[in-house]
């Protein structure tokens, strides 16, 4: 069984949990409010909460709405600090280009994930120590399973290769 911690809350609807062992508590929305399409709102669940000193809490999208109707957050996760007090609100985005969206007062709008987070101590150095990925980020692994796996393939390599199912220009020709 996981680690449960105690939350101290404040709120007009409790977060809760909609499964056996679901990690994201859901959040409600304490407001009504409605979405034009590419547009986003900040919007209030009336929960604010104590968290103990090495947790934090993360809120995340709810993969239906995202899937369903294209609703999701503009900053996700939103990262609450143990050491804030203030009401947890969330800034949703419908990404939808046609349909507006309705939230209603007690719509469950975004999961609440409360986790233990470390510390960190920043070291400074001159310079980082190897590893088999490298610098290699930002789509350097590819889509396909069957791309050659990036941190086998010099950068150098990656930049002149061209595109899956495109052959490399000649010297010459155009583009």
């Amino acid at each position: 069984m996981a680690e449960s911690v105690e939350v101290l809350i404040q709120a007009s609807i409790l977060p809760n949990y909609a499964h056996p062992g679901d990690a994201g508590a859901d959040l409600h929305a304490a407001e009504g409010v409605v979405l034009a399409p590419g547009t986003r709102a900040l919007v209030g669940t009336g929960v604010s909460i104590a968290l103990p000193d090495g947790f934090a809490a993360f809120v995340v999208p709810r993969s239906g709405l995202a899937v369903k109707h294209g609703i999701t957050i503009v900053n996700a996760p939103g990262t609450v600090d143990a050491g804030y007090r203030g009401e947890i609100k969330v800034a949703l985005l419908n990404t939808d280009l046609t349909e507006p969206f309705t939230i209603n007062v007690g719509d469950r709008i975004a999961q609440l994930l409360v986790m233990p987070v470390a510390r960190a101590t920043f070291i400074a150095v001159e310079k980082l120590p190897g590893s088999q990925r490298g610098e290699g980020g930002f789509g350097s692994t590819g889509v396909r399973a069957a791309e050659v796996d990036a941190a086998e393939v010099d950068a150098t390599e990656l930049d002149s290769a061209p595109a899956p199912g495109r052959t490399a220009p000649q010297t010459g020709d155009s583009q």
